[in-house]
């Protein structure tokens, strides 16, 4: 495990599809949460930097096709070599037609109802993302369906409650937050960040610090 103060994040906000306003309030809340938390925090859309020499790479609400061939493999290199991966939210809208991304974001992004209010099930609060969490976390986002459902090649630790909200297309098992091993890498998803909101909650900047930490190998690879 590497001590917090060496770690070295770089936020990618790129985007070629739907740009989401939250970005800024995003990239400002990950260099505060650098500068409280003792790492540093480089942000870019410049993909030629990717995935340059970090110990975790943030995808945040990229989307559509980012990175050309000599990125993708620089990035699929870095991370089976033992790098760390975040993606928030449309990160799952992201190069749709390159099946290791697939892999590594653990699902692809489907459709979406109007944002509204919904209950987040922990399922895990061993996770540092999610330890600090109540069992159900009642808050309002916009809540993403995906092609495929994740669970049994990720570690879900967080789902949401159909019941609670209108147009949930998943049904009963809906994973929204999850990890998992990649190669000697680790990756972390969650698809909560639509709204700028959402990167003034405390609980949700824990939630992005936990998720960091775990990709940059600062905590058990195991996120215990």
């Amino acid at each position: 495990m590497k001590e917090v103060g060496r770690v070295r994040v770089l936020v990618f906000s790129k985007t070629a599809g739907y740009r989401h306003d939250s970005i800024p309030a995003g990239i400002r809340a990950i260099r505060e949460l650098g500068s409280g938390h003792g790492f540093d925090v480089t942000a870019t859309e410049d993909a030629a930097e990717l995935p340059a020499s970090c110990d975790a790479v943030v995808f945040l609400s990229t989307s559509g096709e980012v990175l050309d061939a000599a990125r993708k493999a620089a990035f699929e290199s870095y991370v089976e070599g033992g790098g760390g991966y975040v993606g928030i939210h449309a990160a799952a809208d992201t190069e749709h037609g390159w099946p290791w991304y697939g892999q590594l974001v653990g699902a692809r992004f489907r459709t979406h109802p109007a944002i509204q209010q919904a209950r987040f099930v922990t399922e895990d609060g061993t996770h540092p993302a999610t330890a600090h969490l109540p069992p159900v976390w009642t808050r309002t986002d916009e809540l993403y369906d995906f092609r495929a459902n994740p669970r049994g090649r990720v570690r879900v630790l967080q789902s949401l409650d159909e019941a609670s909200y209108l147009g949930g297309g998943m049904g009963a098992d809906h994973p929204i937050t999850w990890c998992h091993p990649q190669g000697r890498g680790r990756a972390f998803y969650t698809g909560l960040g639509h709204t700028t909101e959402s990167y003034a909650d405390p609980a949700f900047q824990a939630l992005l610090l936990g998720a960091i930490r775990y990709a940059a190998g600062v905590l058990p690879t195991d996120g215990g």
